[in-house]
């Protein structure tokens, strides 16, 4: 089992007539997406990779069944094409473009609100990786080779973090149920909070592994419902424990200006809950091996 996508899952790609949409189309065929077709404005009728293009999301909804899309539309326009999902009937979007403007997030989740919470796309970034399910669906720009199928959930603000977990685990053999990328912009479609909640759920996910970072209430907003809720263990790193006060550092959210947003502070939260914490990038894969063996071997 996985969540939010799986081998079956059809999906659009908005933008793929764009080199960068192009370029990870044939990726993801390759790794075994459904994809079904792509959108781009003007060129309905064109192919991609042997892929039918449509005009608009609700025509490629129409005349392929597809339920996710994955978005490569230039920063001037993703927020639009984000819109246009959501309005689509869409359950999925994952928008990888990075510099969607604030104020453009802020209209786009204003405009998601319109919608009840059980008819409400869910939104993936924007600024991420994606999402991945090894072995079934890959969704986004991650390096799907280095995803070993298994029983770990992921999530992460960083996508290279994100990657570095994976990697680490792979040679430990240890499996990833679901790898997801949640963007590291300041305002974004999903958090922490709401993919924690769908590991919680789904039974084949042993083990979640928090990828954090500076900057933002996130993590302290999953710290409750780790103490409060969380039925499996929780594995938490968190980057930048050396960032400065009040500069930006890397992703556009990755910037301290409260308290509880430095690393140091998200740590203590996270710890104080019963997350493990991970000591340094280095340790991820290990310090999960081992939380993992320990589940085993009380189940045992």
């Amino acid at each position: 089992m996985s969540i939010l996508v799986d081998r079956s899952t059809p999906v659009l790609i908005q933008g793929i007539t764009g080199k960068v949409g192009s370029f990870h189309c044939r990726e993801m065929l390759k790794y075994g997406t459904n994809v079904v077709g792509g959108v781009t404005p003007g060129k309905a009728g064109e192919k991609v990779e042997g892929l039918p293009v449509f005009d608009t999301v609700k025509a490629a909804v129409k005349q392929t069944g597809a339920t996710a899309s994955v978005i490569f539309v230039p920063p001037p326009f993703a927020a639009d094409s984000i819109m246009e999902a959501a309005d689509s009937s869409l359950a999925l979007a994952v928008a990888i473009t990075d510099g969607i403007p604030a104020q453009d997030m802020i209209k786009v989740k204003r405009y998601m609100r319109r919608y009840r919470e059980a008819n409400r796309m869910t939104l993936l970034g924007p600024n991420c990786s994606g999402i991945i399910s090894p072995g079934k669906s890959l969704l986004g720009i991650m390096p799907g080779e280095i995803f070993l199928q298994g029983n770990v959930g992921v999530i992460g603000r960083s996508g290279t973090l994100g990657y570095e977990a994976a990697s680490q685990m792979m040679e430990l053999n240890v499996g990833i149920s679901t790898s997801v990328g949640i963007g590291g912009d300041p305002i974004n479609g999903s958090s922490f909070l709401d993919i924690l909640k769908l590991f919680d759920a789904d039974e084949d996910t042993d083990v979640v592994v928090l990828v954090g970072e500076i900057g933002g209430p996130q993590e302290a907003e999953a710290a409750h419902y780790i103490r409060d809720t969380m039925r499996k263990p929780v594995v938490a790193y968190v980057a930048g424990r050396t960032a400065p006060k009040g500069r930006t550092m890397g992703h556009a959210g990755a910037i301290i200006s409260a308290f509880g947003e430095s690393a140091d502070e998200k740590v203590e939260i996270l710890r104080d809950v019963g997350a493990v914490i991970v000591p340094s990038p280095s340790e991820i894969g290990s310090t999960t091996s081992k939380v993992l063996a320990n589940l085993n071997t009380a189940d045992n």
